[in-house]
């Protein structure tokens, strides 16, 4: 209960502070543990994220291979993934009942289908161990006294621990931010680093719903380009393609205030020549097709095929045979180097990532305890990581809570 000495308090009550608590109190039986949440429910993040089945890991084993999903930590992330990596992760939830499955872009979920068996697996394991969860508590300050550090709530008694973990996620929400602030940490400012693009354009009205496979996106002016499946929206463009570029342009994308060109191969790959070539050969082997019936093996829907078509001057009625050499490299080029002007981001609030955070070389990544104020340790996204969609943002967060509990237990 508030007022009384701790072992170990993670102040968050979410995917980083529960596996940091629970880390500790495995690592040191007996010990008293208290996670600490501002709001009355806890792991409100691992409840809606993957649309509500929780994308635990992602099924990539080698440490540096898995630190390349990161645009922020890749080089810091290495050590730490030779210690705790996504088969750990996997051992660990299978030794405490949860199985999970592999999908075919290697996203990790468990069987269940729900994010409530990983929310019951870590409350069932916290009060195994004995660890105490206190919601509807906002830390408004610490400081350390001796050998004790004190927790000042913003009501009720004071709460005194021999270690802290500060795990209160992404620093728009300040509180991380606040905290670590306060005993000399550098915070680096918050930007969105996942959203989708806002493209106002007629070449994408009336087609949200339709996705590609695989499709070439480009931000030439910040030379940043990505590959993957893309997603039309009411409002623009999203899916995988679109949000690794959002993550690795974060900065570079809000200092631009949002307004830039992108740049679509909807063919994935090849250029404006070898879209020429595959046209002109559709004249030899379907004169008397329709344009408009579109291309086997091409990948792209019909109802975009026709929209792009059209979009180039192609005639309903226009045969393969009866395609102008004109009409035909206008269609090569949009199919290859379309170019839309987005106009402001999207995103699901609820399941917003940031870049930002912790500044790394303030954190001992063999402990990640703080270099400025020992007995203080960091995990999850109050620290300046932030990997791209795919399960990456819970791996770096299991891998440095599992460090910091362990490390925090000597």
């Amino acid at each position: 209960m508030p007022g009384e000495d701790y072992d170990f308090v993670a102040i968050g009550g979410g995917a980083a502070g529960y596996f940091g608590a629970i880390s500790f109190a495995e690592a040191a039986p007996g010990s008293r543990v208290a996670i600490l949440e501002k709001s009355r429910e806890v792991l409100g993040k691992v409840r809606i994220s993957g649309g509500g089945r929780c994308n635990v890991t992602h099924a990539c084993f080698e440490p540096k291979p898995l630190t390349t999903h990161y645009p922020r930590g890749e080089k810091t992330l290495i050590g730490p993934f030779h210690r705790w990596a996504s088969g750990d992760t996997i051992d660990w939830f299978a030794q405490n009942g949860v199985e999970l499955k592999t999908e075919e872009d290697g996203r990790m979920f468990p069987t269940t289908d729900q994010s409530q068996t990983i929310i019951d697996c870590f409350t069932r394991r916290a009060e195994e161990l004995g660890i105490e969860v206190i919601t509807g508590i906002e830390i408004d300050s610490i400081e350390k006294n001796a050998e004790l550090w004190r927790l000042i709530p913003k009501d009720g008694p004071d709460i005194r621990a021999q270690s802290i973990l500060i795990a209160t996620g992404g620093i728009r929400n300040g509180a991380g931010a606040r905290l670590a602030g306060s005993v000399g940490h550098t915070i680096i400012p918050a930007a969105p680093s996942l959203f989708t693009f806002k493209i106002p354009d007629r070449r994408l009205e009336g087609l949200s719903g339709i996705s590609v496979a695989s499709v070439l996106a480009a931000i030439p002016s910040k030379k940043l380009r990505s590959t993957g499946p893309c997603l039309i929206t009411h409002w623009g463009l999203s899916g995988p393609a679109i949000l690794r570029l959002s993550a690795w342009g974060a900065r570079e994308l809000a200092e631009s205030d949002y307004s830039f060109e992108v740049v679509i191969n909807w063919l994935g790959k090849g250029g404006v020549e070898e879209a020429d070539a595959m046209l002109s050969a559709a004249r030899e082997q379907h004169p008397k097709k329709m344009v408009m019936s579109g291309l086997p093996d091409t990948g792209i829907p019909s109802r975009l095929w026709q929209r792009l078509a059209e979009m180039s001057g192609v005639g309903e009625q226009i045969t393969w045979s009866n395609l102008s050499k004109d009409a035909r490299r206008r269609f090569a080029n949009e199919l290859t180097t379309g170019t839309y002007r987005v106009q402001g981001k999207s995103m699901n609030k609820d399941e917003f990532v940031t870049a930002g955070g912790v500044k790394l070389s303030e954190v001992n990544f063999k402990t990640m305890e703080s270099r400025l104020a020992p007995g203080l340790y960091f995990a999850g996204e109050v620290l300046d990581i932030d990997g791209i969609t795919g399960g990456f943002n819970f791996q770096s967060a299991w891998t440095t809570a599992r460090i910091a509990g362990e490390s925090a237990a000597g």
